[in-house]
């Protein structure tokens, strides 16, 4: 038996939805469903367990104006930490954050490279800014710097228009598309709006980012071609200030935004009842703080998704749909407690009793 320090983990371990036992135990960083015999310096933790929370769409290493320092983003990754994120899909940075995976503290990250955006199309300092000629090539080198993702921004305001429209053509996104499936990468894209979507869904794109422009009519096609959202509903909470801000100057876009909020917890819930996957992000990064994961999974709760779905969404599915693992044999002990059952009331993810990173309590 080995002399390293033992926990114990007891009361209601939630393997999955509807996989729930009485303990379990972390040896070496890593979890274990057998009693480890001669443990000695045992700790034990009490509580319900669930898997480390997961943010899909969050950016450590970004902020207001692009690039953070390492200090700030160590700042982003304990804020994560500490609400109970253990794994993010970094959806887009400016910033190297790989001496992260050199931590055995902080969450884990898959990373999809940097923003692809049309010039001067997007925020600036996040993305490299290029023209349609050129997506193909910007995808491959993302594809190769990622984790196996890659981000586009699909949509974004148009200063001649004075509203969102679509950025890329389709014939480019659509070989796009296909180079980084030959790469072995997924792609996502940032859409807010609706006269992207059916391009992109079609061209091969396995996710959309907000998805607050879908309608009942491509409701059926994200389905059959089982595209994926992230809602970010704390992130489009935002749209009436951002729409206020643009009333003087693009009137119409303003409008727009209005009405994307004014509808979005209709399309999740929508989006849910015809089998579209739906997954937990959250925004964090640039404008918005991180640690909002609770708050994430609440909004998905209040849009109609039942609580025990919803916390699939930041838990089993979502590791799932990331090729990671839950609370499996042989797992990296990654793994939050709570005082009560957050199946019932997701509100409890607001305050963890314990956070452990690969076997470690560090909150």
């Amino acid at each position: 038996m080995s002399d390293h320090p033992v926990l114990h983990v007891k009361g209601a371990i939630l393997v999955g939805r509807d996989e729930v036992c009485d303990e379990l135990w972390v040896v070496g960083g890593r979890i274990t469903y057998d009693r480890p015999a001669g443990a000695r310096d045992i700790r034990t933790v009490d509580g319900w367990a669930l898997p480390g929370l997961v943010d899909a769409h969050c950016h450590v290493g970004l902020g207001p104006h692009g690039p953070v320092d390492r200090d700030t983003a160590h700042r982003q990754a304990l804020t994560d930490r500490e609400a109970g994120t253990l794994l993010i899909r970094d959806a887009g940075s400016p910033s190297d954050t790989r001496w992260i995976d050199d931590r055995d503290d902080l969450p884990k990250i898959i990373r999809a490279g940097r923003h692809i955006a049309r010039t001067r199309r997007y925020l600036r300092g996040y993305a490299h800014e290029i023209e349609p000629d050129d997506l193909v090539g910007y995808v491959a080198q993302e594809a190769a710097r990622g984790d196996g993702w890659v981000k586009l921004v699909g949509d974004w305001i148009d200063r001649d228009l004075g509203d969102l429209s679509a950025c890329w053509p389709r014939g480019p996104v659509e070989a796009a598309i296909s180079e980084a499936h030959r790469l072995g990468a997924r792609v996502t894209a940032h859409c807010f709006a609706e006269d992207a979507l059916r391009d992109l869904v079609e061209a091969g794109i396995d996710c959309v980012e907000h998805a607050t422009g879908l309608t009942d009519d491509l409701i059926p096609l994200f389905v059959e071609r089982r595209v994926a959202i992230v809602p970010t509903l704390v992130n489009i909470a935002t749209f009436p200030d951002l729409a206020a801000g643009g009333d003087a100057k693009f009137p119409r876009w303003s409008a727009h935004m209005r009405r994307l909020h004014a509808r979005r917890y209709d399309t999740v819930r929508s989006a849910y009842d015809a089998g579209i996957p739906v997954y937990v992000g959250t925004d964090a990064g640039g404008t918005l703080p991180h640690g909002l994961v609770a708050a994430e999974v609440a909004e998905l709760v209040t849009a109609g998704i039942p609580a025990p779905e919803a916390l699939a969404a930041t838990t089993w599915a979502a590791r799932d749909w990331l090729g990671r693992p839950g609370l499996t044999e042989g797992a990296p002990a990654d793994l939050v407690v709570y005082p009560a059952d957050p199946r019932a009331d997701v509100r409890v993810l607001a305050a963890p009793t314990r956070v452990v990173v690969n076997g470690r309590v560090v909150g």
